[in-house]
């Protein structure tokens, strides 16, 4: 070889060199970049994660889920005692005043705090359910009868209905099965 094709052999092996080093600085500089955003990101989701104190959350379920069935059983007694009805039809009354009252308090945006503050409390008992099937209907009235409410309605609820029916079919059947 002569001495320009040995220079030139040389140089191309330093251009390497630093084309090596810079693609390795590259990477870590991009290894850096992705470690520093997702230490940002776990920063922003450990500063917006609400923290909860069980206890607090318990206390506040137990009362709002109470003072429901407190209504409850007022409204079957006052129906059984002083209406006169039977307790089957007091029961009755029952269900659907506190079923009326749900819907009216989900109109007015009232039970959506209420469940916000009181949480399984005021989602456990027949109030939560009418609550999840009156939402999405109040939510998705704009769209018309058919496409809202009639769309829309059974959103939540739906699982729930469709679930609960095919459970008491098959304990039907095994009921009349073993008979």
């Amino acid at each position: 070889m002569t001495g320009d094709a040995v220079k030139t052999a040389e140089e191309d092996e330093k251009k390497k060199g630093e084309e090596q080093n810079m693609e390795q600085g590259n990477n870590n500089m991009e290894q850096e970049i992705k470690q520093a955003e997702k230490q940002q990101y776990q920063e922003q989701v450990k500063k917006i994660t609400p923290t909860h104190n069980m206890f607090l959350q318990m206390a506040k379920a137990f009362l709002v889920g109470g003072v429901i069935c407190c209504i409850g059983q007022f409204i079957l007694n006052y129906a059984a005692n002083r209406a006169g009805l039977d307790k089957e039809t007091a029961g009755a009354w029952c269900s659907m005043l506190l079923v009326l009252l749900s819907v009216v308090l989900t109109g007015f945006n009232i039970y959506p705090k209420l469940v916000e503050w009181g949480g399984a409390g005021a989602l456990v008992p027949i109030t939560g359910f009418a609550n999840s099937v009156s939402a999405p209907a109040i939510e998705y009235q704009k769209e018309g009868q058919v496409f809202g409410i009639g769309c829309k309605i059974f959103t939540i609820a739906g699982p729930v209905i469709l679930y609960g029916i095919f459970t008491s079919w098959v304990l039907g059947v095994i009921y009349w099965l073993f008979r």
